[in-house]
């Protein structure tokens, strides 16, 4: 049976996924409508930088992002001169990684339900003398309500699953930054492959119906389109 660390790692895994993918969510929007949206000739330098995550191995992207939070890095020395602590085996820091890490799996969706609306709903709303900011509430989010279904249970289910960078920039402190990918790990090293096996299957089981309920609202979201 799982015990207290599990406990809390579940916890500190759950609001470390929600807050993550709320962030993810208001930065991701208007980055996904303006790459789905612009014509700059250097866009895909952006859609490069987006996605690096996909392809970097977790270590790399933790190691960086370790450096910079650490209290010789950039980020780490700026929040020392602001009177604050780096942020390299917090909390916070975690956020910051996992913010980075999940990006594409927020952007990614979401640019492809603006893609998939087209120019025509937005050209009939411009026509009406809808403004460019009514446009995008009242016919783009609208239209792209499966787009953020999938986006916020990637982001969510990634962030929830995440093990290398994590890792790398909180360590592995019970109570603080031990999350349950580590704890799983933690259980399997210790050779407790009971425990190990209780939260790898409830993380088994909760993936599956995230998913399960995301195919299942895009389906029927189709039926009603069409």
């Amino acid at each position: 049976m799982p015990d207290e660390h599990d406990f809390a790692a579940l916890w500190i895994s759950l609001r470390l996924a929600s807050l993550t993918t709320a962030i993810l969510l208001l930065i991701g929007t208007p980055l996904a409508w303006w790459l789905s949206r612009s014509r700059w000739r250097f866009k895909f330098l952006v859609e490069a930088l987006v996605a690096l995550p996909l392809v970097l191995p977790p270590t790399v992207v933790g190691f960086y992002l370790l450096v910079a939070l650490g209290p010789h890095g950039p980020i780490g020395a700026l929040m020392e001169a602001l009177g604050g602590a780096p942020l390299a085996f917090t909390f916070s820091g975690l956020v910051i990684g996992s913010v980075v890490y999940s990006l594409p799996f927020v952007v990614q969706p979401l640019q492809d339900a603006f893609d998939a609306i087209g120019q025509r709903p937005l050209e009939v709303a411009a026509t009406l003398r809808a403004s460019p900011l009514d446009r995008f509430f009242s016919v783009a989010l609208p239209l792209a309500r499966p787009g953020f279904l999938t986006a916020a249970v990637l982001g969510f289910a990634h962030t929830l699953g995440e093990f290398g960078v994590v890792l790398m920039i909180g360590g592995n402190i019970p109570g603080k930054t031990q999350v349950l990918s580590i704890a799983i790990y933690d259980h399997v090293e210790s050779l407790e492959y009971a425990q190990a096996h209780w939260i790898s299957a409830a993380l088994l089981l909760f993936s599956f119906l995230l998913l399960m309920m995301v195919y299942g609202f895009n389906r029927r979201f189709s039926r009603v389109q069409s």
